[in-house]
């Protein structure tokens, strides 16, 4: 229920505020708008203050709305308000109608991208675990417990990393514009600064998608080898393993984090066989030595090893937040940011530089929004802007049906001093329509692939 409700709240909001901006600038420039509709198909609710204003309407499909505007083109247009027909308004007022969805879109995402750095977020210390053996991040030199402060740009200039989420983005940038990326990485103590350079630009945008950290090998943050609770009758519990030990070792190899503890349990497995090992702890003070035999479990077809115990420990948590003005500036930057992102990725992938993976849907949507909700507000207001500046990039794409599809139309008016003509106009508008029907298919098939753990 609430993944369902988050998803109608983002929806509403989001269309709303399009609808609005379309709504607004309308008015502004003189048009008479007829009807502001939520969503399509059989009214459910509707308010009209008088015969001659505008019917606003709540429809019974919410993928969508729309501002219905006087045109002469779409019927008879008394005389006496032939003024306020959108069709008979100069060039300029036509486009800013047409831009004014968009841009309220983008408005939006910078207000609430300043909203959630006001309010504020926990989010993960970018203190790294180990590396996965043989990944890139290995090779570069990473290692458990590497604080990442900075990220350093082209020109040298050093720009702070607040937090794990902060150095996904600027890995997931670097990784799309294939380039390479600099980091200025301390102990977890904040001593001995060094720099690391990850090779991205061997990557290729076409790795692009919710797994690239896992390839990179910047899996999660780092968390420390102590055990949590344990299980009763459990490979751990039998081992005698207690809540509280810290794992130093195992088969005499070091432990650097709790996320290599728990890939060497998963791999404690041969043949089917559960493989047993020698662990070295520390208990109250004292070090111990204790032989552990995993159970063996089936998952996704793959036998792995299981101790039946919470290992490792939360990790650091930061407090990311931002003062008035200061969220104002992060706002403009992050919604600039994810703009100019989102149409790489889009035209990536429409050249096949880019997974066609990453084409996300409703389903997807739906999921984030209440995995969001849960976390707080803040957390949900990120993912609003996020969806925002989607919707916004989108209809100005140059695509017949979208709002840059009529802008497109624009310009050939204002280049060539006529309207497209009615042949082209229809033509036009079938293609976008098959185009956009394509992207919610494969949008729609990429939602279920992830849901059933396909991709």
């Amino acid at each position: 229920m609430t993944t369902l409700f988050a998803f109608l709240l983002t929806l509403g909001i989001l269309i709303v505020v399009h609808e609005w901006g379309h709504y607004r600038m309308a008015r502004a420039c003189g048009v008479k708008v007829l009807r502001f509709s939520v969503g399509f198909g059989k009214v459910l609710w509707r308010r009209q203050r008088s015969p001659e204003s505008t019917e606003f309407v709540i429809s019974a499909l919410p993928l969508g709305g729309y501002v219905r505007m006087l045109d002469e083109r779409e019927g008879p247009v008394p005389s006496q308000w032939a003024h306020q027909a959108f069709n008979r308004q100069p060039l300029r007022s036509r486009a800013l109608i047409v831009a004014a969805g968009p841009a309220a879109n983008l408005i939006l995402a910078v207000l609430l991208y300043a909203a959630a750095g006001w309010v504020g977020m926990d989010e993960p210390k970018p203190v790294l675990g180990a590396p996965a053996a043989g990944s890139l991040a290995e090779r570069s030199g990473m290692r458990a417990g590497d604080w990442v402060q900075a990220v350093i740009d082209a020109d040298g200039d050093r720009i702070p990393v607040q937090s794990l989420n902060d150095l996904r983005w600027h890995v997931t940038d670097a990784t799309v514009e294939e380039r390479d990326l600099t980091l200025e990485v301390t102990d977890a103590q904040g001593r001995h600064a060094r720099e690391v350079r990850l090779p991205l630009a061997q990557i290729g945008s076409r790795e692009v998608d919710a797994q690239l950290l896992q390839r990179i090998g910047l899996a999660g943050p780092y968390s420390e080898p102590v055990l949590g609770t344990v299980m009763e009758g459990g490979a751990a519990a039998v081992a005698g393993l207690r809540a509280g030990d810290r794992v130093r070792a195992v088969d005499g190899r070091e432990v650097p984090d709790a996320n290599r503890l728990r890939e060497w349990v998963r791999a404690s497995v041969k043949d089917g066989e559960p493989v047993t090992m020698q662990w070295r702890i520390e208990r109250a003070g004292r070090v111990l030595d204790v032989t552990v035999t995993p159970s063996v479990r089936e998952m996704d077809g793959v036998r792995v090893g299981r101790i039946d115990a919470y290992v490792g420990q939360a990790p650091q948590m930061v407090r990311v937040t931002y003062g008035a003005l200061e969220g104002l500036v992060y706002g403009v930057q992050r919604t600039w940011e994810v703009a100019v992102l989102s149409l790489k990725m889009l035209g990536k992938m429409l050249i096949g530089e880019a997974s066609l993976k990453n084409l996300s849907g409703p389903l997807t949507i739906a999921d984030v929004a209440g995995q969001s909700v849960q976390l707080g507000l803040a957390y949900y207001l990120g993912f609003l802007a996020l969806v925002s500046v989607s919707l916004g990039v989108l209809n100005l794409l140059p695509l017949p049906v979208l709002d840059g599809g009529h802008l497109m139309y624009y310009l050939f008016e204002g280049v060539t001093g006529r309207p497209i003509s009615d042949v082209w106009l229809d033509r036009l508008q079938r293609g976008g329509v098959a185009i956009m029907l394509l992207m919610m298919s494969l949008a729609l098939y990429n939602d279920v692939a992830r849901l059933l753990g396909l991709h």
